[in-house]
């Protein structure tokens, strides 16, 4: 694919401007459509400090021209040099330091001073999909959109970076916050580990992220101690074996039949093998065997994930679910091959870091507009960082309220109300000021 354009600082701020204006109201005038909504402090909540509520109202329209820059210009994983690059020039602007992860394709930046370091994470990566919805910030590249929310939360990282900048300025910032934008979360491998390599959690005391949610109406957070997302591991096995006519089953390891025994055998005994707290999903997603309907094939496939809550049962699942498909084949005569490939692990919220947030949240949003998330059984590399720190992600709501069309995550037509940028800044400010007074972790 093509790399996304350079920010034009030229163009009207339709979809492609992100330029900080000198004269903020009159580009909200000329982006009304964009900002008509845009969240006021609500009712409820607390004020951020050093008036950062009215300077994040005066700052909405570049932050929503940023995010649709940003969706209208996706990158895979592993290529999102330009993304990156428009952060740290953004980044740079608000008089901070950034610096780029060693391929240049993300960006670490360290915001005030202290032995403790709060760290806030964002992915930047899009998803190999046709973009079809019909908006003016359509993907400009073909089969890639951001069809996860990474493009907000990019946005929203940006916008809590630029916020912080102004506390830092007036030295009222008590203590470092650093910002970690990182590419490849949606491959693997991914890119949390290139993140710690660099030296991303270095005097980290925390770590907290966020994550679009169209399940919850925008203005909506949501929290959860404990499990979060699954373990996502991948499997595929490989059977070989004599092949011949189906009139004589009895003189071939009849593959399909094996396949078969193995796509339903395997999963349930699985579940019996591992306490049913542990969470454990097996699924199939690809089965290959033959092409004629009187022919036995002598080769066949099958490929599979494997998703796990319980962090001790991901340790001995590859071995479990290995010998359980060579016990299941064994009586068939047919020779197997399994390659189990290790995923994510899941993502285990920190009990204090997950009050934390849930408070700041309730600060930043007002109390009721706090909810308990659900557990998801996908993946998510923010895993990695909470191997070697305490942390917690919670759920942005991005829903539009009333709206009758259902969009999920990794759908061709997923949008935002993007009245959620400005509730995600407000949330994550509060989170790290909150976590920085803390002294706990």
């Amino acid at each position: 694919m093509g790399r996304a354009a350079p920010l034009d600082r030229n163009r009207e701020l339709t979809v492609t401007r992100a330029l900080t204006l000198p004269d903020p109201a009159a580009a909200a005038a000329r982006v009304s459509k964009l900002t008509s909504s845009w969240p006021e402090t609500p009712p409820g909540a607390d004020p951020l400090p050093g008036q950062l509520d009215r300077w994040l109202t005066s700052r909405g329209a570049e932050l929503v021209a940023v995010r649709r820059h940003i969706h209208a210009h996706p990158e895979l994983s592993g290529q999102e040099f330009e993304t990156a690059a428009l952060v740290a020039r953004e980044l740079t602007r608000a008089g901070l330091s950034p610096r780029m992860l060693p391929k240049g394709n993300g960006v670490m930046c360290d915001i005030g001073y202290g032995d403790r370091v709060i760290a806030l994470r964002a992915d930047l990566d899009a998803l190999p999909l046709p973009d079809t919805k019909d908006v003016p910030y359509r993907s400009t590249v073909d089969n890639v959109c951001h069809a996860c929310g990474h493009d907000v939360h990019t946005t929203i990282l940006l916008g809590v970076g630029l916020a912080l900048a102004q506390l830092a300025e007036r030295d009222e910032l008590p203590g470092r916050v650093r910002l970690l934008f990182q590419p490849a979360e949606e491959t693997m491998p991914s890119g949390a580990p290139e993140v710690i390599a660099a030296g991303g959690l270095k005097d980290v005391a925390a770590i907290y992220a966020l994550h679009c949610a169209p399940q919850l109406p925008v203005g909506l957070v949501g929290v959860r101690s404990g499990p979060f997302t699954a373990a996502a591991d991948k499997i595929e096995v490989r059977l070989t074996g004599r092949g011949g006519h189906t009139a004589r089953p009895h003189l071939t390891a009849d593959l399909v039949h094996a396949l078969g025994r193995i796509l339903v055998d395997v999963p349930s005994l699985l579940d019996r093998k591992l306490d049913a707290r542990a969470g454990v999903s097996m699924v199939w997603g690809a089965v290959r065997a033959g092409e004629a309907a009187n022919a036995i094939p002598i080769e066949g496939m099958a490929r599979g994930t494997i998703r796990v809550l319980s962090r001790d049962a991901w340790r001995d699942v590859p071995e479990l679910v290995t010998k359980l498909v060579h016990d299941v084949i064994a009586p068939t005569g047919a020779d197997v091959e399994v390659k189990y490939t290790r995923g994510v692990p899941p993502v285990v919220n920190d009990r204090l870091a997950t009050a934390i947030v849930a408070g700041a949240a309730g600060a930043a949003l007002g109390p009721d507009r706090v909810v308990e998330a659900e557990i998801s059984m996908g993946g998510e590399d923010f895993a990695f960082y909470l191997d070697g720190v305490p942390g917690s992600m919670i759920r942005l709501g991005v829903g539009v309220p009333g709206s009758d069309l259902k969009v999920d995550i990794h759908q061709s037509a997923f949008d935002v109300d993007e009245r959620a940028i400005g509730h995600g800044v407000r949330v994550m400010v509060h989170t790290a000021l909150a976590a920085l007074s803390a002294g706990a972790f």
